[in-house]
């Protein structure tokens, strides 16, 4: 099968959108099918794509005001050229917005079947980055994707939010996680010591530093007795967030096993967000076996079993993020239990399962093109 793969984002870009991108590429590659990867151009001196397991056509572009970790695509022949070039049997559309809406277009010029992969929470970022805007986000989101033949929705509350905002034929497709990098046995004592030399309880926070993650919650957990928490990521609240949290650890944006060395060796892992349509760092905690605190909406819901793999607390909610640390805190028992129940959880979601699974949704929307010219 030949395969387009339009992406709003791809590595070096560290984000769920492109590490998601990569590892359905990877796993074509494995499967023994043909994609191709058309993303926008990252940032100016970021390297090149020597990680990416087949073809790049990159889009010129530029950052976006305000956030330049973000790249917008320019308009560019480039898309539709490559389509015409690979002849795909599927486009797929990964985060469609700005140049998967255009590879949405160009598809249909070309009557090229389309699935498009809904995973973030536009909406929400309207709302927190602008104070209104969420109407047309919504709008912008629905004309994409109810152009596409399946849209591929990654929790049951965002397959939820499109059939409400009436995006049709909506199918569930949750994200994978790397179970062999994310492990117990990570755990690395001396980094531990490192982080912790009095031997604090070590509470975790990865992902972007960025308004919509409300990091800044966990300002109560810096003044547990006891506890240290540490910060992994990077983003435009950086500094901010670095007078919020006194006496937080920051360690910067971390990859790879070094990554998996930092979740294994935490004693709990927090998330904050609100906006998550998943959360993939919540699923590497579990990995990990990393007992969990997640506010309880969006993605965290398929994720966290409240009670066995972690707790979770109503979102925005600084004092039930607090009270469900200390709890935790206070239980070594029960935080082992926890995290022994979370890495069982995930043990069957690699990335291989819910590729193959995905694999399937294109065999679906590939049959129904066929009845479709048939009848």
């Amino acid at each position: 099968m030949r395969v387009v793969i339009v992406t709003e984002s791809f590595p070096p870009d560290v984000n769920g959108v492109a590490h998601c991108a990569l590892q359905t590429a990877r796993h074509l590659v494995d499967r023994g099918h043909h994609p191709l990867v058309v993303a926008p151009a990252p940032a100016p001196g970021s390297g090149p794509d020597t990680d990416a397991p087949c073809p790049v056509v990159r889009i010129p572009s530029l950052p976006l005001p305000g956030y330049p970790q973000v790249r917008v695509a320019l308009p560019s022949r480039r898309l539709a050229a490559a389509l015409v070039t690979h002849r795909p049997d599927v486009v797929h559309l990964a985060g469609p917005f700005v140049l998967g809406a255009r590879g949405m277009a160009a598809a249909a010029r070309l009557g090229l079947p389309a699935v498009a992969v809904y995973q973030t929470d536009l909406a929400g970022y309207a709302r927190t980055y602008m104070g209104a805007g969420e109407a047309a986000a919504w709008r912008r989101i629905r004309s994409v994707h109810a152009a596409a033949d399946r849209t591929l929705a990654p929790s049951s509350a965002a397959l939820r939010d499109l059939e409400e905002h009436g995006v049709p034929r909506v199918r569930l497709w949750p994200r994978g996680v790397d179970t062999v990098r994310f492990r117990p046995d990570r755990r690395d004592e001396a980094l531990r010591r490192e982080l912790a030399p009095n031997g604090e309880l070590i509470v975790g926070y990865v992902g972007r530093l960025a308004p919509e993650k409300h990091v800044e919650l966990l300002a109560g957990v810096c003044g547990l007795d006891g506890v240290r928490l540490v910060v992994v990521g990077d983003g435009p609240s950086h500094d901010r967030l670095a007078e919020a949290l006194p006496g937080a650890v920051f360690l910067g944006r971390r990859t790879g096993d070094d990554l998996a060395r930092i979740f294994a060796s935490l004693d709990l892992f927090t998330h904050t967000g609100p906006l998550e349509t998943f959360c993939q760092t919540v699923q590497e905690a579990m990995a990990s076996g990393v007992p969990v605190v997640a506010p309880a909406t969006g993605g965290p819901l398929d994720l966290v079993d409240h009670g066995r793999t972690g707790l979770l607390v109503p979102p925005r909610d600084a004092d039930a993020v607090r009270g469900a640390v200390r709890a935790l805190a206070a239980d070594a028992a029960r935080r082992a239990a926890f995290g022994t129940a979370a890495r069982a959880r995930v043990e069957g979601r690699t990335w291989a399962a819910v590729g193959d699974r995905l694999i399937g949704h294109y065999g679906d929307v590939l049959a129904a093109r066929r009845t479709a010219v048939a009848a």
